[in-house]
């Protein structure tokens, strides 16, 4: 599938996860999988040192690391997160995202 091609519901396609977004030097890239009015499924990939500054979101958010290690900030607490484990970042809580080392995540968010 294209980088930047949306999977729609009704085209299964088998697909190696981790595949689907690539790493840039120096980058963060994203994926966008699904965007539904309930939710989206975004892949993510953040060459080391990079991340997301703090920010909040009105929804509850899985973040479910596919390779490499990140530290997940909420509301100021420091997760350190690796291979296969998983966060939830709850709903108007702070958090922020950074690359301990390059890692691939997926973010799962719920709308309702």
């Amino acid at each position: 599938m294209p980088q930047n091609e949306k999977q729609s519901a009704g085209s299964p396609q088998v697909a190696r996860i981790f595949d689907m977004v690539e790493y840039q030097t120096g980058s963060v890239v994203s994926r966008t999988l699904l965007d539904k009015k309930t939710g989206t499924l975004t892949l993510f990939s953040f060459a080391k040192g990079q991340g997301l500054s703090e920010h909040t979101a009105p929804f509850d958010a899985l973040v479910y690391i596919l390779d490499g290690e990140a530290e997940v900030r909420i509301s100021g607490k420091p997760y350190h997160l690796h291979v296969g484990e998983m966060i939830i970042m709850p709903a108007n809580e702070p958090h922020a995202l950074k690359a301990i080392k390059r890692f691939k995540m997926m973010l799962v968010m719920i709308r309702s």
